[in-house]
């Protein structure tokens, strides 16, 4: 006869749970701020046992990173027909993302733990900002087959050119919306967009 196994493999996540304790860290960083949120308050929050929450996170860092993640996974790029009407539609996406309480927050607060924590700034840049390189690539695969842009030289030359894109437009609306605090209006999206698809002197002309 044969023997089942009897290994266990653990419960599976449950998605639902994962949604509603990532919704309730968003709303605690926006009541309670960064340093008086705990575990604690967000297990009430979702209805789940703390217990819950320490089988998924290490710690309070890696779960708000992973709170804001999922807000950042909704930014999409669409086909708007050429690379200009994609790169600002984009650009408003990201910044209207950004204006949002629970996104300003959490992301300001972990932004400012990070200067000083080597693994939440590795957490950041794996969770949300090479996520994110996705737009970069999808856009810049789309203005090549229309030709608009020409095909890199190599695949190194292709992940440079991602990451400096990338660093450009995301620390272009940080900055503008979260350290200067002015408004990402139409003028300013049709001009970062310039400076960044015809240079400098393109944007000049503006």
């Amino acid at each position: 006869m044969s023997r089942r196994s009897t290994t266990r493999t653990g419960r599976p996540r449950n998605p639902t749970a994962d949604a509603a304790i990532l919704q309730a860290t968003r709303a605690a960083l926006v009541d309670l701020g960064w340093s008086k949120l705990t575990l604690g308050d967000v297990a009430l929050r979702a209805g789940v046992a703390k217990t819950t929450l320490y089988r998924r996170w290490a710690g309070k860092n890696e779960l708000v990173v992973d709170a804001v993640a999922v807000l950042f996974d909704e930014l999409e790029l669409p086909d708007r027909g050429n690379l200009e009407a994609d790169v600002e539609g984009v650009v408003r996406q990201f910044a209207a993302l950004l204006d949002r309480p629970e996104t300003k927050t959490a992301l300001m607060a972990v932004v400012a733990e990070a200067t000083r924590d080597e693994p939440l700034r590795e957490r950041i840049r794996t969770s949300i900002v090479e996520r994110q390189k996705r737009l970069v690539l999808q856009g810049r695969a789309r203005a090549e087959a229309r030709g608009e842009l020409p095909r890199p030289a190599t695949p190194e030359a292709a992940a440079r050119n991602a990451d400096l894109i990338f660093d450009v437009v995301a620390g272009a609306v940080v900055h503008r919306t979260l350290v200067s605090g002015q408004a990402v209006d139409a003028a300013w999206v049709h001009g970062l967009t310039a400076l960044l698809l015809g240079g400098l002197g393109a944007a000049a002309g503006q």
